[in-house]
């Protein structure tokens, strides 16, 4: 049977403080969880019922071993995250300053085993199957990951929903201003384009929403998701159809995984053949409920919080 999803990109542990207005240097105590962004993209989808699986790489390491546990207890399916011996498994650090300043520290070097996806060891037929697959940013930042990447694409070649986050992460390249060309080879082999201002920005040059979204169609995708942040989100598609939704009420706790939960419910929305602005607001609703929480992965909501929440036109 052929997978609702599967995504590639990072994973990691996730060591967030369980005090908040709290700076690391005097945090105390921390929550361990599973992080990266493509893999919280897929427990999101599992909690809402969705078949799938992450095709990533961990360390050789106890927090690999931790990770395989955490993505079998999500209900994701891990045949595909494989060790890359010598290299350890990255973590994450954050400090929770709601509502809007969460800075994260990654530690991925020498080099995070998730960059270390191989070409040669994908397997093409799944990820042509998949009814959406869904790839990163971070993943064309190195090589072999970003071969393997546009490989991935290109045998897919818009067989059905190919999802593009685009997911920018300037602290992963060698050189930022290289990062367009990749981001445009992407691009063509995609169907839907998700990003936030500063991500659609980098892709098309341009930061005006409804621009960004229509060289974004121009590109080459069938839907383009412009994120606005306090403004909420637009998409538009190839057809002409246009939703702006602005965003759920929510106290914030912890932005931070929001826009996975967005992703995961995304690709609910697209299964499920919704319009471009009940997709949406189920989106917007489901990373408002992850921003009212403290962790990411185990924050995912469920189908009947997502809809308590659009009922009650807030997170409560």
């Amino acid at each position: 049977m052929a997978y609702d999803l599967i995504t590639m990109g990072r994973i990691g542990v996730d060591l967030y403080p369980l005090q908040t207005g709290v700076p690391l240097p005097q945090v105390t105590s921390f929550g361990k969880f599973l992080g990266g962004s493509a893999t919280n993209v897929a427990v999101a989808a599992a909690r809402l019922g969705r078949r799938t699986a992450v095709i990533t790489r961990t360390g050789d390491d106890p927090f690999g071993t931790y990770l395989h546990e955490a993505l079998q207890g999500f209900g994701v399916d891990d045949r595909w995250v494989t060790p890359v011996p010598g290299l350890p498994t990255p973590v994450t650090f954050c400090e929770v300053f709601p509502p809007d300043d969460f800075p994260l520290y990654f530690y991925r070097r020498p080099k995070a085993p998730d960059l270390e996806i191989d070409a040669h060891e994908l397997d093409l037929d799944a990820i042509r199957d998949a009814r959406i697959f869904w790839i990163t940013g971070t993943g064309l930042s190195e090589e072999p990951s970003r071969t393997a990447t546009l490989a991935a694409l290109a045998h897919r070649a818009k067989s059905a929903a190919t999802v593009f986050d685009l997911d920018w992460r300037p602290m992963f390249w060698s050189d930022p201003d290289a990062a367009r060309p990749f981001y445009a080879e992407a691009l063509k082999h995609t169907t839907v384009a998700v990003g936030n201002l500063d991500e659609v920005e980098v892709a098309t040059g341009v930061r005006e929403p409804h621009a960004a979204a229509r060289a974004l169609l121009d590109a080459g995708v069938e839907i383009a998701v412009v994120k606005q942040g306090p403004k909420g989100v637009l998409a538009v598609n190839s057809k002409g159809d246009q939703a702006e939704v602005p965003p759920l009420p929510v106290n914030v706790l912890n932005g931070l995984g929001a826009g996975d939960a967005f992703g995961g419910s995304l690709c609910h929305g697209l299964l499920e053949g919704w319009d471009l602005e009940k997709i949406m607001r189920h989106a917007n609703a489901a990373g408002a409920i992850v921003a009212s929480r403290l962790e990411c992965s185990s924050a995912m909501p469920t189908p009947d919080e997502i809809e308590a929440a659009i009922a009650a036109g807030a997170v409560k």
